[in-house]
């Protein structure tokens, strides 16, 4: 059953791990379905227990990961129906649907419990916010702009 994508991000992960299922206890595997409307995406996040393999199962994705430090190396592909992709373990990466369709995809990951971490709502929607000086130096930008951000 499809997931419901009416929000900003315009996609649903359906998460299935030890949470959900507590026979995966020490098994060290989990699964997701990634639903995404026309044009949604699953944003930049990483997971830090775990390696991610993406399958494609309808539609067509625009998917990368970024390397480490100092490199910071984008590698992204285009996936269609039945492709492929690896995401290493505690690498930030993406999918954005290209396509004016829905696309589904189903991930799995190499963690009874993967965590994950998005990326944008950790740095400008933390509790107990980071400095809006901090962020601003850091992102090289006004300090009005980080602060629009966190609103």
């Amino acid at each position: 059953m499809a997931g419901n994508t009416s929000n900003k991000q315009g996609s649903i992960v359906t998460a299935v791990n030890v949470a959900q299922i507590a026979g995966l206890n020490t098994l060290g595997v989990s699964l997701a379905r990634v639903d995404y409307a026309p044009y949604g995406q699953n944003p930049p996040h990483l997971h830090p227990r775990a390696t991610e393999i993406l399958t494609v199962l309808e539609g067509s994705l625009y998917v990368g990961f970024v390397t480490s430090n100092p490199g910071n190396k984008l590698f992204s592909k285009v996936l269609n129906k039945g492709d492929v992709f690896v995401f290493p373990q505690g690498l930030i990466h993406f999918q954005f649907n290209i396509g004016n369709n829905e696309a589904i995809a189903i991930a799995a990951l190499s963690s009874k419990n993967p965590g994950v971490i998005t990326i944008a709502n950790a740095v400008f929607g933390s509790k107990q916010t980071i400095s809006d000086d901090i962020l601003a130096k850091a992102f090289q930008v006004d300090k009005n702009i980080v602060e629009h951000i966190q609103c």
